[in-house]
């Protein structure tokens, strides 16, 4: 049975708790509700592509609360992702870094019920609270009936309230110079262009 926590500091420290412990939670962000697992338990990573049915060839971008937790994660940061994560943060712009050999999406969602999550549980792999290809939930009711034949795999959701829903975040990829823009979104290439030098 997926447990309904309020966005209180008792509902924030057991959606903390139960993502130390491995566990699935959903969360609203900015845009759309999201489904996570603590980047601390990237061994859980199965389950949540198990719970969304998602082909596990697509990356699970990583939410975090400002900059320095991607760098404490070990992503390589220059002066490109200090001016933008200045400027954009937290927002709806994912910032694609070299971690590890490889690289990973970092976004700072500016929604005060994600970020006092990832305050309390440390950064997290996360991704919209829906089926793949299926539309996105907007509210935590949203989010239960999308896994209603699953309760057994998404431990809880936070119930944030309705967010706003709209297009998916900007994603801008700083591991190749120029920057080149991956996605559109709601911060266009205009204004990207006035922080780095961006790839035409």
């Amino acid at each position: 049975m997926t447990d309904q926590l309020p966005p209180t500091a008792e509902g924030i420290a057991r959606a903390a708790e139960l993502l130390a412990g491995g566990a699935v939670v959903a969360f609203p962000t900015d845009t759309v509700y999201g489904v996570g697992v603590a980047a601390s338990r990237p061994d859980r990573l199965e389950a949540l592509f198990a719970l969304k049915r998602r082909p596990a060839d697509r990356r699970i971008p990583m939410l975090v609360g400002d900059l320095e937790g991607a760098v404490d994660l070990g992503a390589t940061v220059d002066d490109r992702a200090r001016a933008l994560a200045d400027r954009f943060w937290p927002g709806a712009l994912t910032i694609v870094l070299p971690l590890g050999g490889e690289t990973q999406a970092f976004r700072a969602p500016d929604h005060h019920v994600a970020l006092a999550l990832i305050q309390a549980a440390g950064p997290m792999l996360a991704t919209s609270a829906n089926i793949s290809d299926q539309p996105d939930t907007l509210g935590a009711d949203e989010v239960l009936i999308a896994f209603a034949t699953q309760q057994d795999e998404l431990a809880a959701v936070v119930d944030g309230g309705p967010v706003p829903g709209g297009v998916a975040s900007t994603v801008i990829d700083l591991s190749t110079t120029p920057a080149r823009v991956l996605r559109d979104g709601p911060i266009g290439r205009d204004v990207l262009g006035e922080v780095i030098e961006l790839a035409p």
